[in-house]
């Protein structure tokens, strides 16, 4: 355990911001999740909301610092090729 104030300080805000990294990388997960049911489904309408809602929250990951813009961009490419593949 830290004896400095400043290094007990930093353990309460990592602590802090793991947790709302944790919240936000589940949230990916969710929408990720949605997204791979959708384009499973072959519901066309259903997986382009579905890819908007995914983009739009790895968007915001990569705002907040959480995920890399490379990996976001990656993550993307791949669900609009899947979306492309059941327009077909």
């Amino acid at each position: 355990m830290a004896n400095i104030k400043s290094a007990k300080k930093r353990i309460l805000v990592i602590e802090k911001k793991h947790e709302q990294n944790k919240s936000i990388k589940s949230k990916i997960s969710t929408y990720t999740k949605k997204f791979q049911a959708a384009v499973a489904s072959g519901v066309v309408a259903d997986a382009e909301k579905a890819y908007i809602d995914v983009s739009s929250v790895l968007d915001r990951a990569v705002a907040d610092g959480v995920i890399h813009a490379n990996c976001s961009a990656r993550r993307k490419s791949r669900f609009a090729k899947q979306l492309d593949k059941i327009r077909a």
